[in-house]
């Protein structure tokens, strides 16, 4: 990784930060526009549902790996891209999972063969982009399963609900109030404040989820639920940003004002997707 601390980045996490009162603006819209339409995609039909998530898990690796790229680490970006499609599809399919990421696997790492005459095999590519394949696209399958559950649709909406509701208020009371820092070394903007807010707004979230629109689940499961994402889903929002600050960038693409990429507005869902499932399935059942 010595290359990606060298290059020079644009967006990179040492740039000054754009106001907070304009960059909040950008944030709380974003939300609001996207969490309507996320709605309707979800109770809508179930293609719908699916072509949507292959083409977020595509857009989201396509980001990850010119991360990599502009920070001067190769990748096999093209392979990472229809491999990493196919095995985020594979969920919904009659093809296993394990069969099609087994193949992309292999497909990888036969990859690192092909190079120029005389010159050393790079395992660093294939390594980059396998990481990405799992990261991004095999987390990101488990909203196929989620979905198939019993209720899967409100365990969806549950999951965005919250998840998004708390990013909002990490965002809002970390920048606004946020005095002690979270994790300085990781993600120096992060605070104590906006970590604590993210954790309670996440329960209060799925309580109103529960009084809402998911009444089925029980009160205690849906305080479980909000608490159980309230604490992954900032987990995953710290291992985003180790791995931004690795290659030395602010935000993984320009996609979504406010938020950056595609894959920066799925940090803590990648994390809190199969968290949900695994809760709902063997706990909350």
């Amino acid at each position: 990784m010595e290359r990606a601390q060298e290059a020079p980045v644009p967006g990179s996490v040492d740039a000054a930060p754009p106001a907070r009162g304009a960059a909040l603006v950008k944030r709380v819209l974003s939300t609001v526009v996207l969490l309507p339409v996320f709605v309707g995609i979800v109770m809508g039909p179930v293609w719908l549902f699916g072509a949507t998530v292959v083409l977020v898990s595509a857009v989201a690796q396509w980001e990850f790996t010119g991360m990599f790229e502009r920070a001067g680490v190769r990748t096999f970006r093209w392979l990472g891209l229809v491999g990493g499609t196919a095995v985020t599809a594979s969920f919904a399919l009659p093809i296993s999972e394990r069969v099609a990421f087994t193949a992309v696997l292999l497909a990888v790492l036969l990859s690192a063969l092909w190079r120029p005459r005389g010159a050393r095999i790079a395992w660093e590519p294939v390594a980059v982009t396998l990481f990405g394949i799992c990261y991004v696209n095999w987390l990101l399958g488990y909203g196929f399963w989620l979905r198939d559950l019993p209720g899967g649709s409100d365990w969806v909406l549950l999951l965005v609900w919250v998840t998004w509701l708390g990013e909002t208020a990490a965002y809002v009371v970390g920048s606004t109030l946020g005095r002690a820092k979270l994790a300085p070394v990781i993600s120096p903007r992060k605070t104590v404040e906006g970590a604590a807010a993210q954790l309670v707004v996440s329960l209060l979230a799925a309580v109103v989820a529960q009084v809402w629109f998911f009444t089925e689940i029980g009160l205690g499961r849906a305080a479980v639920a909000g608490l159980l994402l309230g604490v992954v889903g900032q987990l995953g929002d710290l291992v985003e940003s180790a791995l931004k600050r690795s290659v030395g960038t602010k935000d993984t693409g320009a996609l979504i004002p406010g938020h950056g990429g595609i894959l920066d507005r799925l940090d803590s869902l990648l994390f809190n997707t199969p968290a949900l499932f695994y809760y709902t399935r063997f706990i909350a059942a």
